[in-house]
């Protein structure tokens, strides 16, 4: 993938950057794997606003993406290289051998009328899912599972990937971006590369309108607001008022812990991510 820049012929040109698109084979979608998809405006069934900042946005179909790997042993051939409005990285569509249709996250390096091919016995090559427990350590994956059947859950966005470190004792340790190293059960499911669209992090929207066009409203900082508003807001002019930064519903911002420690989980952690970045 390669970042395409524009003149500035107009001031919201002159920062703006986009994906140029060129690994993108079409732009018509299969419709059998196509289903609709709802807006909810971050509210929920009672019409009560629960996420903020949510709203608009042009319309999107939804591709149902197979992140289980379940069609053990049964090749299929790469048909096409999609956009996926609804995720970063880009999908492929598989024609199986039995003539099943799905799509995949697309992983780097995979083109047009490759074979990929899942299962505990599929060679070690990019595409490819297996049980963690067959894949060599030291091998990157994505798409991991962090519970045996239950379909990937991690590094699926673009450019993710993870390192498999070690094996022991029924569970795998796999390196994260992040310098995270958590441990995840080695009967997990994982494909075999790094997820595509690796620039996609460095793409500047250069204006708004982007934004609203993904169905990002507009955020305001509470200091601008009346106090009726905001308990950060109010005062003559402009005014930090010296109170600690709190949200919109008088809760404090920065320090402040609101999550329970998961004791269930926690023990898979290895090294805490925030513990990675303070070391590097």
């Amino acid at each position: 993938m390669a970042i395409k820049t524009f003149k500035p012929y107009t001031p919201s040109r002159r920062g703006m950057s986009s994906a140029d698109y060129s690994e993108l084979t079409t732009d018509r979608p299969e419709k059998s794997l196509l289903t609709r998809l709802l807006k909810t405006g971050g509210r929920n069934n009672t019409g009560t606003l629960m996420v903020r900042h949510q709203g608009g946005g042009s319309k999107r179909a939804y591709r149902v993406v197979d992140f289980k790997r379940d069609k053990f042993g049964i090749p299929g051939t790469i048909a096409t290289i999609e956009y996926d409005p609804n995720r970063s990285a880009r999908i492929c569509l598989v024609n199986y051998k039995d003539g099943e249709k799905r799509y995949v996250i697309h992983p780097v390096g995979l083109k047009v009328g490759d074979t990929i091919v899942s299962g505990p016995e599929s060679d070690i090559r990019v595409g490819n899912a297996l049980p963690i427990k067959n894949i060599p350590e030291g091998t990157f994956v994505h798409n991991v599972e962090l519970v045996p059947g239950r379909g990937g859950q991690m590094m699926r966005a673009a450019g993710s990937q993870a390192q498999l470190m070690a094996k022991d004792a029924g569970y795998a340790q796999l390196k994260m971006p992040s310098g995270e190293i958590r441990m995840v059960p080695d009967g997990c499911m994982a494909t075999i590369g790094q997820v595509s669209n690796t620039d996609h992090n460095t793409i500047s929207l250069g204006k708004a309108g982007r934004s609203r066009h993904r169905g990002i409203r507009p955020t305001v900082r509470g200091g601008a607001m009346n106090a009726t508003d905001h308990p950060m807001g109010g005062g003559r002019g402009k005014s930090k008022g010296g109170n600690h930064p709190k949200s919109p519903w008088n809760q404090l911002a920065k320090g402040y812990k609101t999550r329970k420690k998961k004791k269930i989980w926690s023990w898979l952690i290895v090294q805490d991510r925030r513990r990675a970045q303070q070391q590097a």
